[in-house]
C-alpha cells in the first residue's frame, strides 16, 4: 500500500492491480442497485409525500442538467467544492467556508449535500455558499460530469465521505481534496481485511484533519503522516452562532421569564419516549421539542404523547396565548444551534444509535446537556462528562434524575456555565489552522488570488 508522506502533491496514483478492479465493480454495480431499488420504493409513495425518500429523489431529477445550468461552461475564479453528507457535517464545513470567503473574495464556493435535511436547510439560506446542489449518486460517469461542471481548485469532505468514483477522479486530476474532523476508530474498515478498498480511497486525501488524538494515532497505524490533529470547527461555528444576535417572536413569548428544557434532534423513539415523560411528569416546566424527521406523521405522534398541551411553532406568532401549552414543537430545520439560547437544560438526541447529534451547539450557551449512551464515535461528549457539564443517560430514570438534581441548583448551574464557558473557549481556532493550510497548498499552485484563464 502506497501511502504518500508530507503535503499529499503525488495524491493517487495507487498502482492498478485486479483486486482494485474487482472491488471497484462490486461497488459500482452495488451503488447501481441502490439507487434502483431506491426509486421502486419511492415510486410506492403517494405522489403527495413529503417523506425523505421522495425529497431525496425528487431533488436529483435531472441533476447535472441544473449544475451545468447554473454554473455555466467558464469559470474564471478559485473554485472550492464543499461536500458535507447532512446538516451536522455541514456545521464543521460552514466556518471554514466563512474563513476562506473572508480572505479570499472572490473565490467561489460550490456545497453539495447527500441528505435532504442539509440541503433543504442551506438552499433557504446558503450564507456564503455561492451555490448549493445535491450531490448525484457516486458512478463513474457522475463523478467525471460533476468535476467537469464544478471545475474545483480543492476538495473538502466532512468526517467520514469516502465515495469511491469521485475521490479516484479527484486523485486522478490532482486536485488537492482534504478530509476535515475525519473520525477513524481503531474498529473501522480501515483495519479489517476487507479495508483495502477504504484505504486506496484514503490515499486520495492531500491532508487529512482529525478532531481527536485517538483518531490521528489510529491514522499513523497505517504509517499515514499526511494526518494532523486540529481540534473540531464545530467549536468555531457554534460559538459564531451564539454570538450572533437571533431571536423569534413566537419563542420570546413563549420562553419569557421562564426556564426551558431544550430537546434537540429528538431522533428516535427512544429519544421520544424519554423526553416527552420528563415533559408529562414536570407540567411547570416549559419544553422546546426540536425533532429530527419533521414529517407531519412524526410531528403528529410526538404531540400525542405530550398530555399538558402542545403546538408547532409554525402555527404561532409573538402574540399567540400560551396559556395551557406546556410544549412548543419546532417543525422546520436549520435553527436548532441559536434555539438553544433559550434553554435552561438540553438533551441531545440520536445517542441511542451510532450518530449522536452536536452536544457542543448547546454547551457554548453553558447549559447543561445530556444525551444517550452511544458516544463512542466522538470524544466531545466523553470530556464533557468528565468536566461535569455532560450526562450520559442509559434510560428514563437517569435522565429524571439528572434533571431533578439539576432543577433547582442555582449553584451548580453556575458553575456549568463557568465549566462549559472554559472549555468551549480552549477549544476555538481549529478553523484557522484548516483554512492556513489550504491556503498554502493552494497559493503554491498558483490557484488564489488569481482568475482562471
Amino acid at each position: 500500500m502506497h501511502l504518500y508522506v508530507g503535503t499529499g502533491r503525488e495524491i493517487g496514483a495507487y498502482p492498478y492491480d485486479n483486486n482494485k478492479e474487482r472491488m471497484s465493480k462490486l461497488y459500482n454495480a452495488g451503488l447501481k442497485s441502490a439507487a434502483r431499488l431506491t426509486a421502486m420504493a419511492a415510486g410506492h409513495l403517494p405522489e403527495n409525500s413529503s417523506s425523505k425518500m421522495v425529497r431525496f429523489l425528487r431533488g436529483r431529477s435531472n441533476l447535472l442538467a441544473k449544475i451545468r445550468g447554473e454554473l455555466g461552461t467558464d469559470c474564471r475564479v478559485p473554485t472550492i467544492w464543499v461536500h458535507a453528507s447532512s446538516l451536522g457535517e455541514y456545521a464543521i464545513a460552514r466556518p471554514i467556508i466563512a474563513a476562506l470567503k473572508r480572505r479570499h473574495a472572490g473565490c467561489r464556493v460550490v456545497v453539495s449535500f447527500f441528505s435532504p435535511s442539509g440541503y433543504e436547510a442551506v438552499i433557504r439560506n446558503p450564507g456564503q455558499a455561492d451555490h448549493v446542489f445535491y450531490l448525484p449518486w457516486d458512478t463513474p460517469r457522475n463523478a467525471r460530469d460533476f468535476i467537469d461542471a464544478v471545475k474545483p481548485d480543492a476538495a473538502l469532505f466532512m468526517v467520514s465521505e469516502y465515495w469511491h468514483n469521485y475521490l479516484s477522479e479527484l486523485s486522478r486530476r490532482k486536485i488537492p481534496t482534504y478530509l476535515v474532523s475525519a473520525l477513524i476508530r481503531e474498529d473501522s474498515a480501515f483495519f479489517k481485511w476487507y479495508g483495502g478498498d477504504y484505504r486506496r480511497d484514503l490515499e486520495c486525501y492531500t491532508h487529512i484533519f482529525t478532531p481527536d488524538i485517538s483518531s490521528l494515532e489510529n491514522l499513523r497505524r497505517l504509517d499515514d503522516t499526511r494526518a494532523s490533529m486540529c481540534g473540531d470547527p464545530l467549536f468555531d461555528n457554534a460559538a459564531a452562532i451564539a454570538a450572533s444576535p437571533w431571536s423569534h417572536p413566537a419563542l420570546d413569548s413563549f420562553c419569557r421569564a421562564r426556564r426551558v428544557f431544550v430537546a434537540g434532534s429528538v431522533s428516535d423513539r427512544r429519544d421520544a419516549a424519554m423526553t416527552t415523560r420528563l415533559a408529562n411528569e414536570n407540567p411547570d416546566t416549559r419544553f422546546i421539542f426540536v425533532p429530527h424527521d419533521i414529517s407531519d406523521r412524526n410531528i403528529h405522534s410526538l404531540s400525542e404523547s405530550l398530555e399538558h398541551g402542545s403546538t408547532r411553532l409554525s402555527e404561532c406568532s409573538g402574540g399567540t396565548d400560551f396559556n395551557g401549552v406546556q410544549s412548543l414543537i419546532v417543525d422546520h430545520v436549520g435553527d436548532l444551534p441559536r434555539l438553544y439560547r433559550y434553554g435552561t437544560w438540553a438533551y441531545v438526541g440520536g445517542g441511542f444509535t451510532p450518530y449522536l447529534h452536536s452536544v457542543i451547539e448547546p454547551t457554548v450557551y453553558g447549559i447543561p446537556v445530556s444525551f444517550g449512551p452511544r458516544i463512542e464515535r466522538k470524544s466531545t461528549p466523553l470530556r464533557m462528562i468528565e468536566l461535569g457539564i455532560g450526562e450520559k443517560v442509559e434510560n428514563y430514570e437517569d435522565l429524571r434524575d439528572w434533571f431533578a438534581g439539576l432543577r433547582d441548583n442555582a449553584p451548580e448551574l453556575a458553575r456549568i456555565r463557568a465549566a462549559a464557558s472554559g472549555y468551549v473557549e480552549e477549544n476555538l481556532g481549529a478553523t484557522d489552522e484548516i483554512v492556513s493550510l489550504i491556503e498554502g497548498d493552494l497559493k503554491e499552485r498558483g490557484s488564489l488570488n488569481r482568475q482562471k484563464i
